[in-house]
C-alpha cells in the first residue's frame, strides 16, 4: 500500500488517482512529445518503466489501460506499438471516391464549415510570430501563383492553410485542415494528373487577403474571403472537369 501512494502525485487533485491512471498519461505525453506515429514501436515495458521513472506493474497497468481505449497496440511476441485508433468515421471515408463529383463536392463543403472556423478563432487568436508565419507563406503563395511555379505554390498552400489552422489553437480543427487537403490530393492527381485546376495567381492573392484580415484581427472579414477563396476553388475545380469531359467527347 505504502509503495503504491509512493508513485501517486503529491499534490493537487492527482494524490486520489491510480499511479496507473498517471503513468498513462506521461507515456502519452511521451508519445506526443517524440512525435511518434500508428505503428511505430515502443520499447518493452521495461524499458517504458525506466524511460519514465515508475515500475514495471505501473506501467503494464498503464500499457492495458491505453490499449483498451484504442491509443497502443499490444502484440504477442511482437511487442507495443503506437495504435491507428481508426474511428468508425475513419472508416466510413476509407471509402470516399476521389474522382465521385458527389464526394468531391461533400469535401469542398466541409471545407468552407472547418477553414472558416480557422480564419475566425485566427483573426481573433493568433500571436504576431503566428500572423507573420501566415503572412509569409500568403505572400510566397502569390509569387509562386503568377510565376507559374506549380511546385513552389503546391508548398506555400499548405504552409499557409496549415499556419492558419496552428493560429486557431483547436488541434482537432488542425487535424481536420491537414485529412481535407490529404483528400483533396487524391482528387488532384487521379483527375488532374499534376495540372492545375485554376489560377494559382487568383489563388495566391485570395491568400494574401485572408492573411491581411487575420493581421488586422478582422474574424468577420476573415470568414467571408476564406469562403469566397474556397467557392472560387470549387467554380475552378468544376469548370476543369467539364473541359476534360467536352474534350473526351
Amino acid at each position: 500500500m505504502a509503495g503504491d501512494s509512493a508513485e501517486r502525485a503529491q499534490d493537487g487533485g492527482d494524490r486520489y488517482r491510480p499511479g496507473y491512471e498517471l503513468v498513462a498519461e506521461r507515456l502519452l505525453q511521451h508519445i506526443a512529445e517524440q512525435n511518434l506515429h500508428p505503428g511505430d514501436r515502443l520499447p518493452t515495458e521495461q524499458g517504458l518503466a525506466e524511460l519514465l521513472g515508475t515500475t514495471r506493474n505501473q506501467m503494464r497497468e498503464a500499457v492495458k489501460v491505453l490499449a483498451a481505449i484504442g491509443r497502443l497496440s499490444v502484440r504477442r511476441g511482437a511487442g507495443i506499438f503506437v495504435a491507428a485508433d481508426k474511428t468508425l468515421a475513419e472508416e466510413e471515408l476509407a471509402h470516399f471516391q476521389p474522382t465521385d463529383m458527389a464526394h468531391v463536392s461533400m469535401l469542398l463543403d466541409f471545407r468552407r464549415l472547418i477553414e472558416a472556423e480557422t480564419a475566425r478563432r485566427a483573426a481573433s487568436l493568433a500571436t504576431p510570430i503566428q500572423v507573420r508565419a501566415i503572412r509569409e507563406s500568403a505572400a510566397e503563395s502569390l509569387r509562386a501563383g503568377t510565376e507559374m511555379d506549380v511546385q513552389g505554390f503546391a508548398n506555400a498552400d499548405k504552409q499557409f492553410h496549415d499556419a492558419v489552422a496552428i493560429a486557431a489553437d483547436n488541434i482537432f480543427l488542425q487535424a481536420d485542415v491537414v485529412n481535407v487537403r490529404r483528400f483533396a490530393a487524391q482528387t488532384d492527381t487521379l483527375l488532374f494528373h499534376g495540372d492545375v485546376p485554376g489560377s494559382l495567381e487568383v489563388a495566391g492573392r485570395q491568400h494574401v487577403a485572408i492573411a491581411d484580415a487575420i493581421a488586422e484581427g478582422d474574424p468577420d472579414r476573415a470568414v467571408q474571403l476564406m469562403i469566397a477563396h474556397i467557392d472560387t476553388t470549387q467554380r475552378q475545380f468544376e469548370r476543369k472537369i467539364r473541359n476534360r469531359m467536352f474534350k473526351m467527347d
